[in-house]
């Protein structure tokens, strides 16, 4: 007969073993490009266990720049798990518990509620808190999320040979714009390999510039004045992750990102399959969902609402087309002419020129502003960049270059989270399929 302590110990559940086999860290040029593979608790363990102290930073970094909110972080971890952490997918759930597991093995004090949060705080504090505020007062608040971001897809005659090329650069305040420095090359158990630039310890990308092993490609950028919200939905890094890894066609793309829409981060998507040379554009509001493909032309993002249904009933107070006046327009405007005076003519190199642009052509000045492709502010900017040509996705590289697109740099003089943004250069990040 067992004794109790043996009955016990042999009753005690055992969580299965994780394998770190495959994981690598390469580190270069203010990038951390991370290959991560197996089951998802595996991939999950493998991502906290090689970033452990990156994580850690960024979580710090999150929680001192969510303090504006108002809400503390325990408002972020009971939020996240009582809104989104049933609607999340079991394997995401085990890729978040895997991260969790493995930082508390390397001594940090961070549980699942805390890496859930940490990749929902964007939908959280920028489109559920105005959403709840805005149930309280009965009146539509509009999204406080970083409004930025200048990206573009061509292809057809627009390219030097046909194919599609794409290029995006992240805008965002200089404290977490500096923890956007992973490119995570992912071969999960199921679905197709994935590649994409990410927030340190997010499981989705947050920044997204995205491709597949299918030859799929995705970026966005964010609809400036836009709001609503539906805690029912699915939350949208669920379902950016989903998208990316799941999508064989621009279909696809398109239902993954439509099902259980809960307008959080809305976007404009910019997507592409390189095996057929179409390119599509979503514009993802809440009520409003337009999509628009073509095998011949470009789509670009410098986070205008375009949709006038979109504008009148997801935009309060409408929205200011006259680029003199409005910044957005004044990118859309240089975009525009710089996609056209290039047709013919757009490659990956001529991709990086155009991310790295500082001239506002509406007010005829020269120089990194809000209105300028390469974004600059008080706040934040264009701190991270990637292009891709069709060929590129196929051979799995990505060009990507950390800090401020054109190359230039800013100094902080060591204030707390807030460090020094370096010049880097362009690299090639490479992976073997």
């Amino acid at each position: 007969m067992l004794s109790t302590l043996a009955f016990l110990f042999i009753a005690r559940p055992i969580a299965p073993a994780v394998s770190l086999a495959g994981a690598t860290r390469t580190d270069a040029a203010g990038w951390i490009m991370l290959h991560l593979e197996g089951k998802p608790r595996d991939i999950g363990y493998q991502y906290g266990t090689l970033l452990a102290a990156e994580i850690d930073d960024a979580h710090k970094a999150v929680r001192q720049e969510t303090r504006g909110s108002g809400k503390d972080w325990n408002w972020f971890r009971d939020s996240a798990k009582a809104v989104f952490w049933e609607k999340v997918d079991p394997e995401y759930q085990q890729e978040i518990e895997g991260q969790a597991e493995a930082l508390q093995a390397k001594g940090y004090k961070y549980d699942k509620w805390d890496v859930l949060a940490y990749n929902a705080h964007i939908e959280l504090e920028g489109y559920y808190l105005p959403w709840l505020k805005s149930k309280q007062t009965n009146t539509a608040i509009k999204s406080n999320a970083k409004e930025s971001c200048s990206a573009f897809i061509a292809t057809g005659s627009s390219t030097s040979d046909g194919k599609i090329v794409i290029g995006h650069n992240l805008w965002w305040g200089y404290l977490m714009g500096q923890r956007a420095n992973v490119m995570l090359d992912i071969k999960p158990e199921k679905g197709n390999r994935v590649m994409f630039d990410a927030f340190c310890g997010m499981l989705h990308s947050g920044t997204d510039f995205a491709m597949n092993s299918a030859g799929m490609v995705l970026c966005e950028t964010t609809i400036s004045g836009f709001a609503g919200f539906d805690p029912q939905g699915i939350p949208e890094f669920v379902r950016m992750r989903k998208a990316i890894q799941y999508s064989n066609s621009l279909k696809d793309m398109e239902r993954i990102f439509r099902t259980g829409n809960n307008g959080g981060y809305a976007n404009t998507w910019l997507m592409g399959d390189t095996k057929s040379g179409e390119i599509g554009k979503l514009e993802l509001g809440l009520k409003n969902v337009i999509y628009t493909s073509t095998k011949d032309g470009y789509f670009v993002g410098s986070n205008f609402p375009e949709d006038p249904k979109l504008i009148a009933e997801e935009v309060p107070g409408g929205w200011d087309p006259n680029p003199k006046r409005n910044s957005c327009e004044r990118r859309r405007v240089r975009w525009n002419s710089l996609l056209t005076q290039n047709k013919g003519k757009v490659d990956a190199e001529k991709g990086k020129e155009f991310l790295a642009d500082t001239f506002d052509e509406v007010l005829n000045r020269k120089g990194a502003s809000d209105s300028t492709l390469c974004g600059r502010s008080a706040y934040g900017g264009a701190v991270n960049t990637k292009v891709a040509s069709a060929d590129m996705v196929k051979n799995w590289q990505v060009w990507a270059r950390m800090g401020f697109t054109d190359g230039s740099e800013m100094k902080f003089g060591g204030k707390g989270l807030l460090r020094d943004i370096p010049s880097q250069p362009w690299i090639l990040l490479p992976g073997k399929k």
